[in-house]
């Protein structure tokens, strides 16, 4: 009878172990799991198609065609960068980049330097989504002092 009296504690005891390890294992899991999209996200990205919604107008541009771009995201900056596959007198090159805050389902850029300089010292606020190694964002594009508000969607590719 003193031997069962003593494992009893020790039974007990075990048992909330576990339970506290199991427990602390699934928060662990849980936490990864939140931050997959934010990570996700940073890499090399190739720009494949952009989608310019104005009121009733849609404009589909296919950005594989004689130009190049690409965007490059880390978890506190991102870049940008076009060209065209001419190298003549009338190639054409943009870039721009700055800061950028990365959540589960937004991405914010905060654009700092542009070649279009108008375009500097704005914030734009998209959605997002990754399918595999597919990117799509959308997000209104608004610049008070150049008359742009418009629905942009672009679908990206990602660079290994």
């Amino acid at each position: 009878m003193k031997k069962s009296f003593v494992l009893f504690p020790l039974k007990v005891l075990a048992f909330l172990s576990t339970l506290l390890l199991a427990s602390c294992e699934k928060s662990s899991k849980t936490h990864k799991s939140e931050n997959t999209n934010e990570t996700a996200l940073i890499g090399t990205w190739k720009l494949l198609t952009g989608t310019i919604i104005k009121e009733k107008d849609t404009t589909i541009t296919d950005y594989t065609a004689n130009q190049e771009v690409i965007k490059i995201i880390n978890s506190t900056h991102f870049a940008f960068l076009r060209h065209d596959l001419k190298q003549d007198s009338t190639s054409i090159f943009v870039s721009g980049g700055g800061r950028c805050g990365i959540t589960p389902h937004k991405y914010i850029e905060h654009l700092d330097f542009c070649n279009f300089r108008e375009w500097e010292n704005n914030t734009f606020e998209f959605e997002y989504s990754i399918q595999g190694d597919t990117l799509v964002t959308k997000g209104i594009e608004k610049v008070t002092s150049l008359n742009v508000n418009h629905y942009n969607i672009e679908k990206y590719v990602r660079i290994k």
